[in-house]
């Protein structure tokens, strides 16, 4: 009898430190997130013991307390309103202009170099666009949500036409030959064939999006100032005054508003790892 083989499958130590590291990275200021958010202002203290200890009694009196501060209900109206409108034309739009460039790269050197400049717009920092923005959208009489969803789509266009152009290139160009021998044109071979299969990046393009434009403070405050209509980032700067922040409040709101995009999250993760390994490789 043949003996079988036994594999001796040694840990790999300094990989799984840092993966150790980096879980206490990420889990250290989430805790203490939480504690914060159910400890009443007394209870804070400057040393570690007490900044680490659990609350006396756990009570959500922070978290009614921060909602009625930032109006939470209007501001997360405003924030779901932009959020959504924003990925839905995100999706619309840069998928189409992914299709159209990524597969005429090949052929025409004028979409090659429409890819190249689209994508090098990854590397416009926002603060040299800030202040001509402001004055544009002012005179065109769109500084407001209708202002703020349009820069947002043209600002997350570079990186999402990079993940739609890669993801292509993993789909047969024989689907579409085939539907047009029998037929279909380019409009209906895109939305019937082409943007069915992008299933994952869609996922993927959705929940970057959404991310950016539901955490992003600086467009809504620069463009939407003076409006009377804010974000739940926005709302929560209440809570940062001259004189200090209640970090009781701050950290409730800040959990409340974790919620609604973490839930997006979960329902799409399954889609997610698929839509970047597949848009990374050729």
């Amino acid at each position: 009898m043949k003996k079988e083989k036994v594999v001796d499958h040694k840990v790999n130590w300094p990989v799984t430190i840092l993966l150790i590291i980096g879980c206490i990275t990420i889990f250290f200021p989430l805790y203490m997130a939480v504690i914060i958010a159910f400890k009443q202002p007394s209870e804070m203290t400057n040393d570690i013991a007490g900044a680490l200890s659990f609350p006396s009694s756990w009570s959500f009196s922070n978290f009614a307390e921060a909602m009625r501060v930032t109006d939470f209900w209007h501001s997360l109206g405003n924030s779901l309103l932009i959020t959504v409108i924003t990925v839905v034309l995100a999706l619309i739009i840069h998928s189409l202009a992914g299709y159209a460039i990524g597969r005429s790269m090949a052929k025409s050197k004028f979409y090659n170099f429409a890819y190249l400049y689209i994508v090098s717009g990854m590397f416009v920092p926002f603060a040299i666009l800030m202040m001509p923005l402001v004055k544009q959208t002012a005179q065109m009489g769109i500084a407001n949500r209708f202002g703020v969803i349009v820069l947002y789509v043209v600002f997350y266009m570079p990186m999402n036409l990079l993940l739609y152009a890669g993801y292509l290139k993993n789909i047969p160009i024989a689907l579409e030959e085939a539907a047009f021998v029998d037929g279909s044109t380019t409009w209906n071979t895109f939305w019937k064939i082409i943007f069915p299969i992008m299933k994952p990046m869609h996922a993927t393009v959705a929940v970057l999006t959404a991310m950016q434009v539901w955490n992003d403070v600086m467009t809504p405050l620069v463009i939407m100032s003076g409006t009377g209509m804010n974000t739940l980032p926005l709302a929560q700067l209440n809570f940062q005054t001259q004189f200090g922040t209640n970090y009781n409040l701050a950290f409730a709101s800040y959990l409340l508003a974790l919620l609604p995009i973490l839930i997006f999250y979960v329902v799409c993760q399954k889609q997610i790892l698929n839509g970047v390994v597949n848009g990374a490789v050729k």
